[in-house]
């Protein structure tokens, strides 16, 4: 039986580069749509950072591409804890969900951040992202959390929040055979 998707490409690719244009662009959309200004907007949380940490040796953005076309993508920069690298920019065009690209993302992020130095990475997602939840707790990923405790999701409660706590934080040993 023959796939119905073209082949897909890993390519690792400046932050700046038109290629990633469409990352950014649906992260923005999603982002707000999804939070609005709770964690203060996404085009803050997208500018963050310099576009110099998400390159080698210190990160990397990497996209699947299918076509051409990037279909997801994701990134890595250096953490402030030695050896720690965190993830960030994960994402996965709507059209092409559920077809387990951000697993693929995020593994290829976790083998280059090991092959970079990196002996953890670690990630935070926000209260409104379920299936980014599920992802990271299928693939091995840590729970910095109690995932039996209910989380509140509605704005009035997180706005009462200090920010930290309403993330989900995840962390990851490198070379973990989970």
């Amino acid at each position: 039986m023959t796939s119905p998707y073209p082949a897909l490409h890993v390519v690792r690719v400046h932050p700046d580069d038109p290629l990633a244009a469409p990352l950014f662009a649906a992260l923005t959309a999603e982002y707000d749509a999804r939070y609005g200004d709770l964690f203060g907007g996404a085009a803050e949380e997208l500018t963050r950072y310099p576009a110099t940490e998400f390159l080698p040796p210190d990160g990397e953005l990497v996209l699947l591409t299918e076509g051409g076309v990037p279909v997801a993508g994701g990134a890595f920069r250096r953490h402030a804890d030695p050896g720690t690298a965190e993830v960030k920019r994960m994402w996965t065009a709507a059209a092409h969900r559920r077809r387990g690209l951000a697993r693929r993302v995020l593994t290829e992020l976790e083998t280059r951040a090991a092959a970079a130095g990196h002996a953890r990475m670690v990630l935070t997602t926000g209260p409104r992202q379920p299936e980014a939840v599920a992802l990271y707790l299928s693939a091995g990923w840590t729970p910095l959390f109690d995932p039996a405790v209910p989380r509140p999701t509605d704005t009035p409660t997180l706005r009462a929040l200090p920010v930290a706590a309403r993330l989900y934080a995840f962390e990851k040993t490198l070379g973990d055979p989970s």
